[in-house]
């Protein structure tokens, strides 16, 4: 049976390279028994009690204070396809009593009532943390404004592994909105754990990697660089891995400051053409004018395979979370 987790709020949890592999490991089995159709959890439980059994089955509650895609409906895929069932709200601040005032404890206190796991969306960074304090079932962190982005960073990790072999001995760029990107923070913290890694940041000065980050790869004596933007095509000549981000609209309070930087840097067949043959280029999605569209249909474009890896990851992560040992 796999390692029984708690609450999933921040990447560095997860230090053991041991507990990685186990998520991974089961990822895969995920994904070979998800195409046999089957509900996993009740599957599971039936074999190990050994009777003909239909439990009651577990309650994902997605709480989304933002708007998602690939999180939001991986999450609800997930679930169901391990046999679970699915409630949910989107836009949670205007669909849910948020819009009366009520607190976000007093929500997640209600909530735990209803679900065996809440994944929560939040734009205040801390939130998830927050939550977890007032909850009674485990709360997965889906985002916590510019805060961190757990399992994205997760999936981003298994999709390296998967595409390059290894997430060992890299050169890892990180592209854009390094400031307010939660998911190239996360990412950050996880892969600085490998072995001989380097990292990369290419940004505009606005838009720099945040101090923390800066401070705990100095700290680690991880190795990296900040890059200006217009310097991506040299960096581009050398890397392993090119993670790339949108600049993040809804981060900014200044509607000029968005508009001046909004298309600053672009990856297209200028950049592509530079890059070894064998590098991946990653985004955590949705791309909006960053990526070009001839990309796409590069080999080296691994974001929509990466988008897929998401299900099947979140779906080990539930099974820890709510069948482990």
């Amino acid at each position: 049976m796999p390692t029984k987790l708690g609450h999933i709020l921040e990447t560095q949890q997860f230090k053991d390279r041991k507990l990685l592999d186990e998520l991974y490991f089961l990822a895969d089995e995920m994904r070979l028994f998800d195409k046999e159709n089957l509900g996993l959890l009740e599957r599971y439980k039936c074999k190990r009690n050994a009777l003909p059994c239909k439990p009651r089955r577990k309650i994902l509650a997605n709480v989304f204070y933002e708007p998602s895609t690939r999180t939001r409906f991986s999450f609800e895929s997930a679930m169901r396809s391990l046999g679970g069932d699915v409630i949910s709200t989107e836009s949670a601040g205007i669909f849910s009593s948020a819009a009366k005032g009520e607190s976000l404890p007093d929500s997640i206190r209600v909530i735990g009532g209803y679900a065996d796991v809440i994944v929560l969306r939040h734009p205040e960074e801390g939130a998830a943390k927050m939550a977890a304090r007032y909850s009674r079932v485990p709360v997965i962190n889906a985002g916590d404004g510019p805060g961190q982005h757990p399992t994205q960073a997760l999936l981003d990790r298994c999709t390296i592994k998967r595409e390059r072999g290894t997430t060992d001995n890299l050169n890892v760029g990180m592209l854009g909105d390094l400031k307010n990107g939660r998911t190239v923070r996360s990412l950050t913290y996880l892969l600085a754990q490998e072995d001989n890694i380097r990292f990369h940041f290419i940004s505009p000065q606005e838009l720099k990697m945040r101090n923390d980050i800066i401070q705990y790869l100095e700290e680690h004596n991880i190795s990296f660089e900040e890059v200006p933007g217009e310097a991506l095509k040299d960096v581009a000549r050398n890397l392993d891995v090119l993670y790339v981000t949108r600049i993040q609209k809804e981060r900014f309070k200044n509607p000029e400051e968005y508009e001046k930087l909004k298309g600053c840097y672009v990856v297209d067949h200028n950049v592509i053409d530079v890059m070894p043959g064998d590098s991946i280029i990653m985004h955590p999605l949705p791309k909006i004018d960053e990526i070009a569209p001839e990309v796409d249909y590069d080999k080296r474009a691994a974001y929509f395979r990466q988008s897929d890896n998401g299900k099947y990851v979140r779906m080990a992560l539930l099974k820890m979370i709510l069948d482990g040992s």
